[in-house]
């Protein structure tokens, strides 16, 4: 499977709405919790190495 890097959500605005609902009220503790378990979520879903090794390149490349 290659990762898919252009635009692939039916209403991205509306998912980012929610994604910093859930951080409302919260320290940055806990953000970070969930920001990692929401990581772990999706990871276990697409279920691929190879995939998720891609990501996390991609995703450090900048850093």
């Amino acid at each position: 499977m290659n990762l898919i890097l252009t635009p692939n959500l039916a209403d991205p605005d509306g998912v980012y709405e929610k994604l910093i609902a859930l951080h409302e009220g919260r320290d940055e503790a806990d953000s970070h919790r969930i920001n990692a378990r929401l990581i772990l979520i999706l990871i276990n879903h697409i279920g691929d190495r190879e995939t998720i090794l891609e990501a996390i390149e991609v995703a450090g490349g900048d850093a």
